[in-house]
């Protein structure tokens, strides 16, 4: 399956951003507002990393330690 993402700094700051907003939710309703918003981009297993408080380097997996996949 090909990235969304070029640059594997670019789906970083992505993802910064959707960790910044997944931080700010406050009910389940606004996160699966956010769910909705951003799997098809990033996809459930990288917003699941994240939700369970993971790092942003954590939730890309091979891509965020090599940077080449």
């Amino acid at each position: 399956m090909p990235y969304v993402f070029a640059d594997p700094e670019e789906e970083k700051a992505y993802l910064k951003q959707v960790k910044a907003e997944l931080d700010a939710c406050q009910t389940k309703e606004e996160v699966a507002e956010l769910w909705k918003r951003h799997y098809l981009k990033v996809g459930h297993k990288k917003l699941g990393r994240l939700l369970v408080g993971r790092t942003v380097d954590s939730a890309m997996g091979k891509r965020g330690k090599r940077g080449e996949e």
